[in-house]
């Protein structure tokens, strides 16, 4: 039993390559349409054109040359006709004056060759053989009643070194003088001439069309030029205008459509610009206003706060109504207080005005502590925190914002852990440290790994801070990775928490091509649970 072998995966994948590739160059380039196109058409049209020329030429040159064979071999017929029937036989031999005739006739200069068979033998003019005359002719000529017959026929040569050549055979018959009898005559013109006029009208025709492809391809160059220039140029001013260059605008020359789209990609700058510049301008009123306030609310509240820890020191001394007031009051002056803190540095990310304190830090001892302030908070929510690492991992960071990420990242999985365990890991290459937080709790939808670093961003709004989170925590924690040229991703699953990832360069300012470790947990699928989506929020 015979066996096909099955094609490789990868030899088909490379054959689908080699027909895309055509295409794509085909598709990612207009001129390159533009001018095979012309030059299609232009062939079409001149290979359509040379056969009509040729055609109609090699009609109409053996039609004529048909025409003026059959009247010289007419006129010819009836002269020896006329000659013969002067002929006295009395005082002439019969088939010496046919061989006279043969030989008068083909020894003037003249286009034809006769052949004329003869009573006892035939007569062939010098230089061409019988075998030009085809047999189909001879058998028309020899059973017709009359007239002349016409045929194409191939020129044979006496002297076998020189070649054969098309020509016309003309058959008719020479009436003797004796009543009743008459011979076949054959005329052969040779069409050598007409055959070598065609053939230099093609090649003329052949020139003559590479001329004007050439000429034609040339045009279809400039053409396209003229018509891409200024597509390539709204092309190119529209990517300034998304780098933000607003000032750029186009050439506008004429009146035509190319004209119109240089007009209409210059309106379309200008509204950008002033949209673009309302919009900038209504930011920096907005945030303006956001550090404003945070800034004019800073002294009432402190005011109040004092009045707050007043009466919060004093709850013991108050009933129970009034103590639960005092301690409400205490914590939501904390929780505002943060939030003002939060709008502060956000503020200070939106005007570019974040700036960072490097200097060379261990960064697993940062994590440590960091991990050991948490603990406490931890245990109240009846989560555990290990940590793991590798030793030190010592790079250049601002040790104050990467706290700040860690704590955020912490108290936010202790706020979803459900109760679970948290793992902490940290370990370094050569170029990166990553600190990566994994907690085990609701966890959230593969969708909104993004999301989850809005500004006060839910998915479920529905769920009650129980931490008191501003909304603010990782939003501010991507800023701050961001300072240090540093990763923060998110990854999670319903039902099987969240990990959240930090790499950051050891070298200040370095720029990151992979981390040490991997986003996705390695770790098996716990037995699902119901859980529902919620917004990943951070309490600083």
């Amino acid at each position: 039993m015979s066996v096909t072998p099955v094609p490789k995966a990868g030899a088909n994948r490379a054959g689908r390559r080699r027909i895309r590739t055509p295409l794509q160059l085909w598709w990612s380039s207009l001129p390159l349409r533009i001018i095979s196109s012309t030059l299609l058409g232009s062939v079409v049209v001149l290979l359509l054109g040379g056969a009509l020329m040729m055609r109609l030429a090699t009609d109409g040159m053996l039609e004529q040359k048909r025409a003026a064979s059959i009247n010289e071999a007419s006129a010819a017929l009836g002269r020896m006709n006329q000659q013969l029937s002067d002929t006295d036989l009395r005082t002439a031999n019969l088939y010496e004056r046919l061989s006279q005739l043969a030989d008068e006739v083909g020894n003037q200069p003249q286009s034809f060759h006769v052949v004329i068979q003869g009573p006892v033998s035939g007569f062939v003019s010098p230089g061409i053989s019988a075998q030009s005359v085809p047999e189909s002719l001879v058998q028309a000529v020899t059973g017709g009643t009359g007239g002349m017959f016409i045929t194409p026929t191939t020129v044979v040569h006496s002297d076998p070194a020189v070649p054969d050549q098309p020509g016309l055979a003309i058959g008719g018959r020479l009436e003797a003088p004796v009543q009743g009898q008459s011979y076949p005559i054959y005329f052969i013109f040779t069409q050598q001439h007409e055959v070598e006029t065609l053939a230099g009208l093609q090649q003329a025709l052949w020139i003559v069309g590479g001329g004007v492809l050439a000429l034609l391809t040339v045009i279809a160059i400039l053409v396209s030029r003229h018509i891409v220039r200024p597509v390539r140029q709204a092309s190119i001013t529209a990517g300034r205008l998304a780098d933000g260059h607003l000032d750029d605008r186009m050439a506008v020359r004429g009146t035509d459509d190319l004209a119109s789209l240089a007009t209409s990609m210059n309106h379309m700058a200008s509204e950008l610009q002033q949209q673009i510049g309302q919009l900038e301008d209504l930011s920096r009123v907005q945030q303006q206003f956001v550090s404003d306030v945070s800034h004019e609310l800073r002294t009432p509240l402190t005011t109040v706060r004092m009045a707050a820890e007043l009466l919060y020191e004093s709850r013991h001394e108050f009933d129970a109504t009034e103590a639960r007031s005092a301690e409400l009051m205490h914590d939501e002056l904390d929780r505002f207080e943060g939030l003002l803190a939060d709008l502060l540095e956000i503020s200070r990310f939106d005007a570019g005005a974040a700036v960072l304190t490097v200097d060379e830090v261990d960064v697993v001892a940062l994590v440590a502590e960091e991990v050991a302030s948490q603990k406490p908070f931890a245990e109240r929510s009846g989560a555990t925190l290990t940590l793991t690492d590798d030793g030190p991992a010592w790079a250049e960071v601002d040790s104050r914002r990467i706290r700040r990420i860690v704590r955020n990242l912490l108290t936010n999985a202790i706020e979803h852990s459900e109760k679970r365990p948290i793992d902490v890991r940290v370990t370094a290459d050569d170029q990166a440290v990553a600190i990566v937080v994994r907690d085990h709790g609701v966890g959230f939808q593969a969708s909104q790994a993004r999301q989850v670093f809005h500004r006060f961003w839910r998915a479920d709004p529905a769920r009650s801070r129980t931490v008191g989170g501003t909304g603010l925590g990782l939003a501010i924690a991507m800023e701050d990775a961001r300072l240090h040229n540093g990763w923060l991703s998110a990854w999670g699953r319903p039902g099987r928490g969240a990990q959240f990832r930090l790499t950051l360069p050891r070298k200040a300012h370095g720029i990151l091509t992979s981390s040490p470790l991997p986003l996705a947990p390695a770790d098996p699928p716990p037995p699902a649970i119901a859980a529902r989506p919620v917004r990943r929020e951070v309490v600083q």
